[in-house]
């Protein structure tokens, strides 16, 4: 599902005053273009500077503010090449660039890039000799030359580890140490579970170690690749899907950001556009908290107007139908003009579908949802509440549908258009936004005190959590 707003990549300002400002002296080989100072903001690249090239190959990004750390990135004429390095501390520097050879690149004044170098060098030779020794383990012949392999690909891991460690020990602070600790992988618990007691003790354990070493006070980490990934995987893959988890998780990690703008921003505008069309069911909840606790409190000054529209209409699209909330009663008329009210459907649990007989893929669901009422649910219980999503406006060929397709004891019903003068004149929310029905047909399951059990799913996947249900009692 595509999402909501690119959140992501919007309105961040990243400057801060210092009188001593940046500079940074470019030397390349071109000798006309336009060259772009940019840094990574999760999987995008954002423009912070441009400079033409002049006809010795000199190129000069300057401000009067300190740019902030990160990983940046130099994007050549032509925009095929490119060059990383860091800004940390030092914000005054030279780089010297062939783009012939751009793993040669030369960096002078910046301490940070020194370490920077070196440690891509360092990685480079080792990840040759591991690599090597993967394939000669791979064809190996014996078990001698097997072990011989095996022991030798473990000595060079070991030594890029160490490597690593002694960089994030000897420099805590560094942009190195922050990169370094985002690619790290989280502790792992060595207990080898036998009991169901023992798998959730590993879990919490390695959930408990994933953020080690990663400060939410510090922002330079959000201007590197590795950060969202990590972010990512922690709330699609580590943390519970439930709602009431990801809220008190999501709460703790603002809160702990609330001491840095940039992180705050980050995190307050990926969580929002993570949650506002979620990949579960349920999860719009955590969307409805984000919008209560912060978007409406005034929080999100750095989103425009159109944004802050576009984030309010969400929220109270859904905010009227979250799971296990009661679903807002539906006072419409049948199709002999007669009150049918959906509270006062009695069934065990009741179907209730927004669609209309114009609607191609409802031609297509509704003999389908009708087959498997007949064979399975009318004998259970289970009744379907049909709604025209149109009003008035085709209640011809709604009569006429019902009538050919045999569904006239399904309890159909349609808003007049009194009622729906009505409502506009009392500025009472419509169904469409009580039951967010933005496509037909809109599958919604209610228990019997009309609680939505389920919401948006198709006919099997509704059918399937009504037989785990009815089998319970």
């Amino acid at each position: 599902m595509k999402k909501f707003l690119p959140l992501l990549i919007c309105c961040f300002s990243f400057f801060y005053a210092n009188a001593q400002g940046s500079q940074i002296n470019l030397q390349s080989n071109y000798k006309a273009g336009i060259v772009y100072l940019t840094y990574y903001m999760g999987k995008n690249f954002i423009l912070q500077d441009s400079s033409a090239v002049s006809n010795t190959g000199k190129s000069v990004f300057k401000s009067d503010q300190k740019l902030p750390g990160g990983i940046y990135v130099l994007v050549f004429p032509g925009k095929r090449l490119t060059a990383d390095f860091l800004i940390d501390k030092e914000q005054i520097f030279s780089i010297n660039a062939d783009t012939n050879h751009l793993d040669k690149i030369i960096i002078s004044g910046s301490p940070a890039n020194t370490i920077f170098k070196q440690y891509q060098a360092f990685v480079n030779v080792k990840g040759k000799q591991l690599q090597e020794e993967k394939i000669q383990f791979g064809i190996a012949k014996n078990a001698v030359d097997s072990l011989k392999h095996e022991a030798a690909y473990k000595k060079y891991s070991k030594e890029l580890n160490d490597y690593r460690v002694n960089i994030v020990k000897d420099k805590p602070t560094s942009m190195m140490a922050v990169l370094l600790n985002a690619l790290k992988e989280p502790a792992y618990p060595t207990t080898v579970a036998v009991t169901h007691q023992d798998s959730l003790e590993n879990y919490n354990f390695y959930k408990q170690h994933y953020w080690d070493g990663i400060t939410f006070m510090d922002d330079r980490i959000i201007r590197s690749p590795f950060f969202l990934p990590k972010l990512e995987t922690y709330y699609r893959e580590v943390m519970p899907q439930s709602s009431d988890s990801l809220i008190k998780d999501i709460d703790y990690k603002l809160l702990l950001a609330r001491t840095n703008t940039e992180m705050y921003k980050f995190l307050l505008n990926w969580f929002t556009d993570e949650y506002i069309s979620p990949k579960y069911m349920g999860q719009d909840a955590v969307f409805v908290h984000l919008y209560e606790q912060y978007h409406s409190k005034g929080v999100t000054t750095w989103l425009n107007k159109k944004q802050h529209a576009a984030i309010t209409k969400r929220a109270f699209m859904v905010m009227a139908n979250l799971i296990g909330e009661k679903a807002a009663d539906l006072d419409f008329v049948d199709v002999n003009g007669n009150p049918s009210p959906l509270y006062n459907v009695d069934a065990a649990y009741t179907v209730v579908i927004f669609w209309d007989p114009t609607c191609g893929h409802c031609k297509q669901e509704l003999p389908r949802i009708d087959s498997i009422y007949r064979a399975s649910w009318q004998q259970k219980n289970v009744k379907i509440y049909a709604v025209l999503s149109e009003a008035e406006k085709l209640k011809k060929e709604w009569l006429k549908y019902i009538n050919e397709h045999k569904i006239g004891d399904w309890i159909n019903v349609y808003q007049s258009n009194e009622s729906l003068a009505l409502e506009t004149k009392e500025q009472r929310p419509s169904y469409r936004q009580l039951f967010d029905v933005v496509v037909t047909p809109t599958l919604y399951l209610l228990d019997k005190d009309k609680h939505i059990i389920a919401k948006k799913l198709t006919l099997e996947q509704i059918n399937d959590l009504l037989e785990v249900k009815l089998k319970k009692g």
